[in-house]
């Protein structure tokens, strides 16, 4: 089985320094869409992995999440795409939890999900270090896409080794498929 993990603010649609908050704010990156189409064309199981903090914040609920990420299925499904799971951690930074991103929690639920004894090799997809950080210790390929915090996040240097970086999802996924 071919699988990818994405992260999503930031590496399939635009972020936000207040938070995507609702379906309105929630707006794909030129590109992404297809690049996921073509993913899936290709044999891939495209998988979300991403910190909604939010929650936990009390900046919105799970009503709420859920209503962007249908916004996120449908516009996919506009261009022949579509995300097979996502993955979030609802916690606050503060709550110390093991599924929030730089720890390594969701992506061994990823594992799990898919009965892989290892995600060796799988592509992991992200635009800061906390998404190639747990990547990088579930012996994933680090992608890092200079969308959304990826510019900081290269100019701020210390990427795990072998993180390979493209100016977006289109890009990394054309090496790919």
């Amino acid at each position: 089985m071919k699988l990818i993990i994405l992260d999503r603010d930031g590496v399939i649609n635009f972020d936000s320094e207040q938070f995507i908050k609702n379906p309105e704010e929630w707006r794909p990156i030129p590109g992404s869409l297809e690049a996921i189409a073509r993913l899936n064309q290709d044999g891939y199981r495209v998988v979300v992995a991403t910190n909604q903090s939010g929650i936990g914040r009390g900046l919105f609920d799970m009503t709420m999440l859920n209503a962007i990420h249908d916004k996120m299925h449908k516009a996919c499904a506009l261009v022949g795409a579509r995300i097979d799971a996502v993955f979030f951690c609802p916690h606050a930074a503060d709550a110390n939890c093991h599924c929030r991103k730089p720890k390594s929690g969701m992506l061994e639920e990823i594992a799990a999900r898919y009965n892989l004894s290892s995600l060796k090799g799988v592509p992991a997809v992200g635009d800061s270090l906390r998404d190639l950080q747990p990547a990088a210790a579930m012996g994933a390929q680090p992608f890092l896409v200079l969308t959304g915090k990826g510019l900081k996040t290269q100019a701020a240097g210390g990427l795990p080794e072998g993180t390979l970086v493209y100016p977006d999802l289109a890009a990394a996924v054309a090496t790919l498929v």
